[in-house]
């Protein structure tokens, strides 16, 4: 089978530890768009988070596309035309936020150019604005502030220490899981989105739009908000950096992202 698409996540996978693309990775990506490989970024990132890498890439050229907020929404980067869109249904917002509040932790959402939050950030607030360059405000009146929100909430992400957030991932499952999608994108980022929304449902959403089979596509990943989408692709791979239940459900086990694995899935797979 040859494989016309690839869906790479960001942070721990298609960039390194300091969270850029490696010369190895970007010339292999590259090479693939020459031969007609689609590439599409799948990230809970915003939009305006991924949109860097995306023009990096030239995406904007060669016809990619982003899946941000883990495949909420779907833009054709080439065009910039939003080909998919879904925000969490407003009833579930204090749900939500009642969790933040009883256990004492941040949470966000995103506005165009800015994360919304519900107290100064902490340290995992920061680090999530360090990665997708964005300024954080503090909304001390949070959910007036998130349902004044002219296009709606795309996700909400809570941040935490891994040993609290394994027990609240699974009680708010417990609570809301069939209302909303509930996932831990890092073990310290606790990621919540509608119903209906993670990356495999995003990707086959736009396999369909193309007219390609999810046996020509590739999906590499290392976090839970992965999983789906490595069970998913016709090859699923997981970076060597990957927790052991995402590694156990891959296809293939690719290097870490400190040493090109998406490099060398390409070289092996797809180019000629």
């Amino acid at each position: 089978m040859a494989y016309r698409l690839i869906a790479l996540d960001l942070d721990g996978t298609l960039t390194n530890s300091q969270k850029e693309i490696s010369p190895r990775t970007f010339s292999a990506l590259q090479r693939a768009q020459e031969q007609g490989v689609t590439v599409v970024l799948a990230s809970g990132r915003p939009t305006y988070g991924i949109a860097p890498l995306a023009d990096q890439l030239g995406l904007d050229q060669r016809g990619g596309y982003v899946l941000s907020f883990n495949g909420g929404r779907i833009v054709d980067w080439r065009t910039k035309e939003v080909i998919f869109e879904q925000v969490l249904d407003p009833a579930l917002h204090q749900r939500v936020y009642a969790f933040a509040q009883r256990e004492g932790l941040p949470i966000v959402t995103y506005t165009k150019g800015e994360i919304l939050c519900n107290s100064e950030p902490d340290h995992y607030i920061a680090l999530e604005a360090g990665i997708n360059h964005l300024p954080v405000r503090h909304a001390p009146d949070f959910l007036a502030t998130v349902a004044a929100l002219p296009h709606g909430v795309p996700k909400f992400l809570m941040g935490g220490d891994p040993e609290r957030l394994v027990p609240l991932e699974e009680e708010m499952k417990a609570a809301l899981g069939a209302e909303m999608e509930i996932c831990r994108s890092a073990p310290f980022f606790l990621e919540l989105m509608p119903r209906g929304v993670d990356k495999a449902l995003s990707l086959e959403r736009l396999l369909t739009h193309l007219g390609l089979s999810r046996e020509e596509s590739i999906a590499c990943g290392d976090g839970g908000n992965d999983l789906t989408m490595i069970r998913f692709a016709g090859l699923g791979v997981a970076m060597a950096n990957a927790e052991d239940y995402v590694r156990n459900e891959a296809d293939h086990i690719t290097l870490s992202n400190d040493e090109d694995g998406v490099a060398e899935v390409l070289e092996r797979f797809v180019l000629k």
